[in-house]
Parts: C-alpha cells; sequence; structure tokens
C-alpha cells in the first residue's frame, strides 16, 4: 500500500510565507516526478499544476508562481516540499500532491495525496 500525506498548509496573511510537505510512504522502488497542483474554492474551478520536479531534480512552475514558489525534493526521503513565499489571496485553494513512481512489482503508477487547505487572507 502506497500513500502520499501532505502537511503545512493553513492560514496566512498576504505577503506571508508557508512549506509545504508531502511523504511518501509503502511499497515504492522508485519515486520519478513529484509535483503540487491546486483547486480554488468553487466546483467550476479545475485542478492546475502549480509546480513539478522531475527526478533528477529540474522544477517547472506556472506562470503565475514563478519567483515566488520554490519546489524541492529528497530523493532518499520521497519527500517533495514547495515553499511558496509572498502569497497572495489567489494563492487560496486545496494544494494536492502528485507523484509517479514504480512500485515493487515494477509497474508505474500515478497518486495523489488527499490535500492541503492554504488560505490566504487579504
Amino acid at each position: 500500500q502506497v500513500q502520499l500525506v501532505e502537511s503545512g498548509g493553513g492560514l496566512v496573511q498576504a505577503g506571508g510565507s508557508l512549506r509545504l510537505s508531502c511523504v511518501g510512504s509503502g511499497s515504492i522502488l522508485r519515486m520519478n516526478a513529484m509535483g503540487w497542483y491546486r483547486q480554488g474554492p468553487g466546483n467550476q474551478r479545475e485542478r492546475e499544476l502549480v509546480a513539478v520536479i522531475t527526478g533528477g531534480g529540474s522544477p517547472n512552475y506556472a506562470d503565475s508562481v514563478k519567483g515566488r514558489f520554490t519546489i524541492s525534493r529528497d530523493n532518499a526521503k520521497n519527500t517533495v516540499v514547495l515553499q511558496m513565499n509572498s502569497l497572495n489571496p489567489e494563492d487560496t485553494a486545496v494544494y494536492y500532491c502528485n507523484a509517479e513512481f514504480y512500485g515493487m512489482d515494477l509497474r508505474r503508477r500515478e497518486m495523489w495525496g488527499p490535500g492541503t487547505q492554504v488560505t490566504v487572507s487579504s
């Protein structure tokens, strides 16, 4: 059984910072790309990519967060971290961790975490 567990969400004032962490556990042979997505308030909002980092450590960011957010990973701990600075109310959303990995059966899979709420007050 493989699971992703997120932590670090919460309430912060505009201009503040938060640090999100996601840890993968279970029968994981190797983690490939890991990333963060978010879904803003309202049922019509789609889940959007925030940042992703490859197994080799190359990051990519949504234009809306470039220069403010930094994604990093620790392969030995199957962990991905999203450092969020200069937060604004538009960043308010549920943030989801996503990971592609190979299980012990050598099958490639994708998994989502349950999500963590980030709320930025003006």
